[in-house]
C-alpha cells in the first residue's frame, strides 16, 4: 500500500472517531442539561433529636402583634444569580427536568409537592411555601429585625425555609402554624415539624405554648 493510500485510511478511521465521539459527547450533553435535578428537596434540617434541643431552647412567650405588618416589609424574590430570582432557583432546585426560557422562568418540569404528594408539570400549580410564614415571623421576633434581616429571611436557600408544593395546599395553609395546621402528609409530619424548628432556631424567633406544645408532641413520634 502506497504511503498516500495509508495517510488516507488512518484520517479516515480519525475521522469516524471523532464524529463517533463527537456524538457521544452531545447525547451526554443532552442528558446533563435534561436529566434530573441532583438534589431536588430543600436543605436537609437536623435530625429529629437535634431538633428535639433547639425546641427547648426556643423562647416561649405569646405571640406579639400584627400591627405593621405586611409582605412588601419582607422583600421577595430577589435575584440569586445572573437572571434566576428566588423562586426560579427553588422550581429548578425542587423539580425534575426543569426547562427555563432565557430569562430563568420555568416552563416545564415535573414537580412532586411533599405536603400531599400532588404531581404538577405547569409551574403555575406550584407555590413557594415559606415553612415558617412571614405574619408568622413578623409576630415571633421579626418586627424588630431590619429590612435587610427580612430580606434574607425571604430568601433563604441555605436553610430548609423554602419549598415547592401544590399552590392551593399552601393557600390553606396561609400563615398558620403547626398547632393550627400540618401538611395533609401525615407521613411528612416529622420533615416539617424539624424544618419549623430549624428554621426558628436559625432566626431566634420565639413559639407560642400552644406552638411548642404541638412540636415537642411530633418530634416526640419521630
Amino acid at each position: 500500500m502506497s504511503s498516500m493510500r495509508i495517510h488516507s485510511t488512518r484520517r479516515s478511521v480519525y475521522a469516524r472517531r471523532i464524529s463517533v465521539f463527537g456524538g457521544f459527547a452531545a447525547l451526554l450533553g443532552t442528558l446533563v442539561l435534561n436529566g434530573p435535578n441532583a438534589q431536588a428537596e430543600p436543605p436537609a434540617p437536623p435530625s429529629a433529636e437535634t431538633a428535639r434541643g433547639y425546641l427547648g431552647e426556643l423562647t416561649v412567650k405569646t405571640e406579639g402583634s400584627m400591627d405593621g405588618y405586611s409582605r412588601e416589609k419582607f422583600p421577595h424574590w430577589i435575584t440569586q444569580s445572573g437572571n434566576c430570582n428566588t423562586r426560579e432557583e427553588v422550581l429548578k432546585r425542587d423539580g425534575t427536568h426543569v426547562q427555563t426560557d432565557s430569562s430563568c422562568a420555568a416552563k416545564s418540569g415535573t414537580w412532586k409537592s411533599p405536603y400531599d404528594d400532588g404531581s404538577w408539570t405547569d409551574p403555575a400549580d406550584v407555590d413557594i411555601d415559606h415553612v415558617v410564614p412571614l405574619a408568622e415571623a413578623w409576630t415571633s421576633g421579626a418586627s424588630s429585625w431590619t429590612n435587610d434581616q427580612r430580606q434574607d429571611f425571604a430568601n433563604d436557600l441555605t436553610h430548609s425555609q423554602l419549598v415547592a408544593v401544590t399552590d392551593n395546599v399552601n393557600q390553606a395553609k396561609s400563615d398558620r402554624d403547626p398547632a393550627e395546621w400540618l401538611p395533609p402528609k401525615a407521613s411528612y409530619h416529622c420533615m416539617y415539624a424539624r424544618m419549623w424548628v430549624s428554621v426558628k432556631h436559625e432566626y431566634k424567633l420565639s413559639v407560642d405554648d400552644a406552638e411548642k406544645s404541638k412540636l415537642d408532641e411530633i418530634l416526640g413520634g419521630c
